[in-house]
């Protein structure tokens, strides 16, 4: 129970990941919060969160909201409500995402790859925005924020996922220099390869539109069963307990990373660039290109 009597706000969170992340977050003895663009399916998946609410003895409450967060009036509202009807606000989960359109980059549609943008980019920012005046009151706050394959190597024919993914985690890493010494710590994180509807996107789109090795990969892992959503729910639910305390300014993989030792590896991980983006230079490689 290491999230009891927190307080979590969920986006993107009426199914796949996000869900997962609520479900676990209430198994830790957490109050919740999700949202999602559309009514139905929120108040569905609060329904089914609300039979699970309370199996630890303790009374919980799950509370949804329909909301985009890549509005700046809607995020600041969630926020908002969220505290008002919880009571407080502890953690911040960033998960509402899109892939965006498939296909090469001169001839897909330009406001569909906007609006990817939008809803990746400014819907992680804009709720991060909004909660940190509370976050900062309160000298403690913890703040996950979703990235992807995208962010770490190219992704041909799905560019707006991948710049946007980018992006997030480099908004992770500023952010969290933002805030040193401020006792809230903000990080990224991989899922793996997940079965959720985006990857029911890519296998819809077919190899035409987002290429052949990349749906030949994505018919794959639909027929291995893919990375459990629980590996990454597990994470989210670790960085935002207090057992994460001090880890601020990362991306971790919650497949391949082995985040639960790093408690025990602080200062270490402070005084180094692990699980950080950087540029990659010739003598990273062993090459001598006339560097001074």
């Amino acid at each position: 129970m290491n999230l009891a009597g927190r307080k979590i706000l969920i986006t993107g969170a009426s199914q796949g990941f996000g869900f997962a992340v609520a479900e676990r977050c209430l198994a830790e003895g957490a109050d919740v919060a999700i949202c999602a663009r559309s009514r139905e399916p929120i108040e569905h998946a609060a329904a089914r969160l609300r039979a699970q609410a309370g199996q630890a003895g303790k009374a919980q409450r799950v509370v949804a909201t329909v909301a985009d967060v890549s509005n700046p009036k809607d995020a600041e509202a969630l926020v908002a409500d969220t505290t008002r009807e919880l009571g407080g606000l502890d953690g911040l989960v960033n998960n509402a995402g899109v892939y965006g359109p498939k296909g090469l980059i001169e001839e897909v549609d330009w406001a569909e790859w906007a609006k990817a943008i939008e809803i990746n980019l400014l819907g992680t920012v804009l709720p991060c925005r909004a909660v940190l005046p509370g976050f900062r009151s309160r000298g403690w706050g913890k703040i996950v924020n979703l990235s992807g394959g995208g962010a770490t190597a190219p992704l041909p024919r799905l560019s707006a996922y991948a710049a946007s993914k980018a992006a997030v985690v480099r908004f992770t890493e500023t952010l969290a220099e933002e805030l040193r010494g401020s006792h809230i710590d903000v990080n990224a994180i991989a899922p793996g390869a997940l079965n959720t509807r985006l990857l029911d996107e890519v296998i819809a789109a077919g190899p035409e539109k987002v290429g052949t090795a990349f749906y030949q990969r994505s018919l794959k892992q639909k027929a291995d069963g893919g990375a459990p959503l629980e590996k990454g729910a597990a994470l989210c639910a670790f960085l935002l307990s207090s057992e994460s305390d001090g880890i601020s300014g990362r991306l971790l993989s919650a497949v391949w990373d082995p985040w639960s030792d790093l408690p025990g590896r602080r200062a270490e991980l402070e005084e180094s660039d692990i699980y950080t983006l950087r540029r990659i230079v010739p003598k990273d490689r062993g090459k001598n290109w006339g560097e001074p």
